[in-house]
């Protein structure tokens, strides 16, 4: 699939038609760049209005086009990522189950959603607040997203850090545990290389500790998890000369309910980030489609209006869609500007200059009205 097209038109000469202008088009492009994909762009006739209202519309073509490019760019963005995460394939974006690029080559002008008798201004605006809804539509639905994300992630960092910072709930089960009137039990988190210490010393750091208490639960790549019965009254002076041997007694206090509560709620994350990952991804589908098909007309729309303002009224212009390769490019430029009657171009030269002017900001000027769709 190509993902790059030119939206062009090409002034109809007097005595000439749309017909004949295609098909010497036609025989051009197959003859001297055959490798480029060549398509009628069909719109139908809108209202032109006044020559002042185009002028003023055309000033703002080229931002509008840019804002709702950009959207089309980033609802992609955001399914190319969403079908990584989520391991699902690929597949081919669509307007109404038409994949983009033949929507594109094919376009038909909706005439239930855009009559062709409202003023141009009223079309553009309209596509501009549909696109815009659908923006802030998608900025609320992935924040929404990314905020669970990101509790999950805060969750799987306490989980995956080091001993020393970690969350050592679901490392302690309920039989690791002393808890009586008098005796307690406490965590320890000793370095790897101080190990043989801890166990030679840890009975006699305090003098209140269980003899041959101490188990390791755990062990990373920096710390080994030790737990260590002692009576009560005797836990703050063991931390203290624990501390000073480099020992680091961590706080925990096991609760089977909060256990159970907080291995629930981690399901419940789970699970609400993949049922909103899969709502956001068939979300972004449909709303890529709307915004792609708003897109396709607002290119119409902006054919047609740069179109009267370069050749002139009444309308009389065939617009192409063509997809060259980038070493045709020169070529296919030069067969359009071939086809092209300059004399008709209004906005394409002066007198005096002799330069290229351009239509609504387009950067590169040509004696016919052309610019560019990136599709990604």
């Amino acid at each position: 699939m190509a993902t790059r097209y030119w939206v062009s038109s090409l002034p109809v000469g007097q005595g000439s038609s749309t017909v004949s202008l295609w098909s010497r088009l036609q025989d051009s492009i197959s003859k001297q760049a055959f490798d480029t994909s060549l398509y009628r762009f069909n719109i139908p006739n809108l209202r032109v209005g006044t020559l002042d209202s185009l002028l003023v519309l055309s000033d703002d073509l080229l931002k509008s086009n840019s804002f709702i490019e950009g959207v089309s760019h980033k609802i992609r963005r955001q399914i190319e990522e969403l079908e990584r995460v989520s391991g699902v394939l690929s597949s081919s974006l669509t307007v109404d189950g038409v994949p983009v690029d033949s929507y594109l080559t094919r376009f038909v002008w909706d005439e239930a959603k855009y009559p062709t008798m409202s003023p141009l201004r009223e079309i553009v605006d309209g596509i501009h607040v549909q696109i815009a809804k659908i923006e802030d539509d998608l900025k609320v639905r992935v924040a929404e997203y990314n905020n669970i994300r990101s509790l999950l992630n805060a969750i799987n960092r306490k989980q995956g850090g080091s001993l020393a910072v970690r969350d050592l709930s679901n490392l302690v089960k309920p039989q690791d545990i002393v808890s009586s009137e008098h005796l307690t039990t406490l965590l320890a988190i000793v370095p790897k290389y101080s190990q043989k210490d801890w166990l030679s010393s840890y009975e006699t750091l305090t003098s209140y500790v269980v003899p041959r208490s101490s188990r390791k639960l755990h062990e990373d790549n920096e710390y080994a998890l030790y737990t260590v019965t002692l009576f009560i009254r005797d836990a703050d002076n063991f931390k203290n000369k624990s501390r000073e041997r480099n020992f680091q007694v961590r706080d925990f206090e096991y609760h089977s309910e909060t256990q159970e509560s907080r291995r629930q709620e981690l399901e419940k994350l789970v699970h609400d980030q993949d049922a909103l990952r899969s709502s956001l991804l068939q979300w972004c589908y449909t709303s890529y489609g709307e915004v792609f098909s708003s897109w396709m007309h607002f290119c119409a729309v902006r054919v047609f209006t740069e179109s009267i303002l370069r050749y002139g009224l009444p309308p009389s212009f065939l617009s192409v869609v063509l997809s060259p390769p980038a070493k045709r490019e020169i070529k296919v430029r030069s067969i359009l500007e071939g086809l092209s009657d300059s004399s008709h171009s209004t906005f394409w030269k002066s007198e005096d200059e002799g330069v290229g002017l351009g239509v609504a900001g387009d950067g590169d000027a040509h004696p016919y009205v052309s610019f560019t769709v990136n599709l990604i």
